[in-house]
């Protein structure tokens, strides 16, 4: 069996949540949302996980979420902290704000020894889309192929304010031509999309795919980001620079080093960006018990 790995970002602090919004209780049992990942990852066929996370949150991620099925997937660490970065930078002085996703990754890099699939943790993407990357990983034959895993966004919103999605846009043949990291929300009975590198506003339809980083990648891909990742540490950067993932993907894709597949997952979302967001993903995930999806207590 090939090996595939899952890598989730758990490092970040919800600012619009108002706490560590990755290890807040959402299932009956106290889970929280990547026992479901990690559940459905298994259940997928993956054979390792990778936890994204500050150093000084080991003991609680040790002793309190992975110890539940450390003995069914092997589970490592990496940590995400602002000294991961070459000796010869020195970052800005106040920079308190973590350097962004593409970082997380750079900073879980010497633990990534296969293909992978790479999820931010406080996002339930379902057991439909683990599937369709295992399966995608299995049967591509062309390494130059990489996966997006997305949503129509009407199923990602918020009734509780705006959200940040990358917007897809794909060729004839479902490979992605860009992918526009933007700020949407509803305005005047429309969906209004805000690029958030040019402020430029368009308008998306309920069931327009979006991007919510579930990113199948190649091992191969590593060395882009590393690559990518030294110019942009040693260039001008400020107290709020950060690297990102989905436009280090957009420029290796422009680039032709990489194509990326989009695929549409039938399973439901499920994710927080408010507090007010809490309750509704909780009754989501009993309703979702009560089909027989999942059972009541998850690692028993």
């Amino acid at each position: 069996m090939k090996n595939l790995t899952l890598v989730i970002m758990a490092a970040g602090m919800g600012s619009r949540f108002g706490g560590l919004k990755q290890i807040e209780p959402v299932g009956p049992n106290g889970e929280i949302i990547a026992d479901y990942s990690v559940y459905d990852a298994i259940r997928a066929g993956f054979t390792k996980v990778i936890f994204i996370i500050r150093e000084n949150n080991l003991a609680y991620f040790q002793n309190n979420i992975c110890n539940k099925f450390a003995d069914k997937i092997k589970v490592e660490y990496a940590f995400q902290e602002l000294s991961k970065i070459p000796s010869d930078v020195k970052l800005p002085a106040g920079r308190e704000k973590m350097l962004g996703t593409g970082h997380a990754l750079y900073c879980a890099a010497p633990l990534i020894d296969s293909d992978f699939v790479l999820i931010n943790a406080d996002d339930f993407y379902g057991f439909d889309s683990y599937r369709i990357a295992k399966n995608f990983f299995t049967d591509s034959q062309n390494n130059r192929d990489y996966l997006s895993v997305n949503y129509p966004f009407i199923t990602t919103s918020s009734p509780n304010g705006s959200v940040k999605r990358g917007v897809v846009f794909t060729d004839n043949f479902n490979y992605i031509k860009d992918n526009i990291e933007s700020e949407i929300s509803f305005k005047d009975g429309k969906f209004i999309a805000k690029s958030l590198v040019d402020n430029k506003e368009f308008v998306i339809r309920e069931d327009h795919p979006v991007t919510v980083n579930f990113f199948g990648l190649r091992q191969d891909f590593l060395d882009i980001l590393k690559e990518d990742f030294n110019i942009f540490i040693h260039s001008n950067i400020n107290t709020t620079s950060e690297f990102l993932l989905p436009e280090v993907i957009k420029k290796a894709i422009f680039d032709g080093k990489i194509k990326m597949q989009a695929k549409t997952s039938k399973s439901q979302w499920l994710g927080i960006t408010y507090q007010s967001d809490l309750p509704e993903l909780k009754n989501s995930i009993q309703e979702l018990i009560k089909k027989g999806e999942y059972p009541d207590k998850l690692w028993d």
